[in-house]
């Protein structure tokens, strides 16, 4: 008895530790042959989404689409849109579209939550899930573009200086280059 408390606790703290999960969080049990796991609802593991001000964009982008979905709204992201409900249609079809257009309409309402005030404005205004990160994607491209220039110089200027070693100096140059390939710029 005492092995098998010693084994739940350790596995417990193994999955707090491995996902992230909070202590607030609410725990179901999960019986296996000789003693039980418990594991944390799908539906509490949350990950911080930064709000969205523009010089977080690709942090921003990655947790929101993580975020969707282990809500378990992302359906709308990944599937097409299903042909509009009418009166011929099928009781799975009429599941279908509502499913979707749950997830469409979740998603939209959430996002809005995780942009800033100040950038609220500049961005239009969608009522579709895909349109609307389409066109959050579209306004911080130019922002890459920007960071790109500004890699360039940095790689273009940067000397070996007596006072930080050779290793240093290389180290700065192959970050500098892993940035440049991230945003597909190459380098010759």
């Amino acid at each position: 008895m005492l092995l098998s408390v010693m084994m739940q606790s350790t596995w417990v703290a193994v999955c707090i530790a491995l996902l992230g999960i909070k202590q607030s969080t609410r725990w179901r049990k999960i019986k296996m042959v000789g003693f039980s796991i418990v594991l944390p609802n799908i539906f509490d593991i949350r990950c911080e989404v930064p709000e969205l001000r523009g010089d977080n964009f690709k942090i921003w982008n990655e947790r929101i689409l993580l975020q969707l979905g282990c809500m378990d709204i992302d359906y709308a992201i990944r599937k097409d849109e299903p042909h509009k409900i009418t009166n011929t249609g099928t009781p799975d079809e009429i599941l279908l579209y509502e499913h979707w257009d749950k997830s469409n309409r979740l998603s939209v309402m959430y996002i809005k939550t995780k942009i800033s005030v100040g950038i609220h404005s500049s961005i239009e205004q969608h009522e579709n899930i895909r349109e609307l990160l389409k066109v959050i994607d579209e306004q911080f491209v130019t922002s890459d573009k920007a960071l790109a220039s500004t890699l360039i110089m940095k790689f273009t200027s940067l000397k070996l200086t007596g006072i930080r070693g050779v290793r240093e100096h290389i180290m700065e140059m192959r970050d500098i280059v892993a940035q440049l390939k991230k945003l597909k710029v190459e380098m010759s």
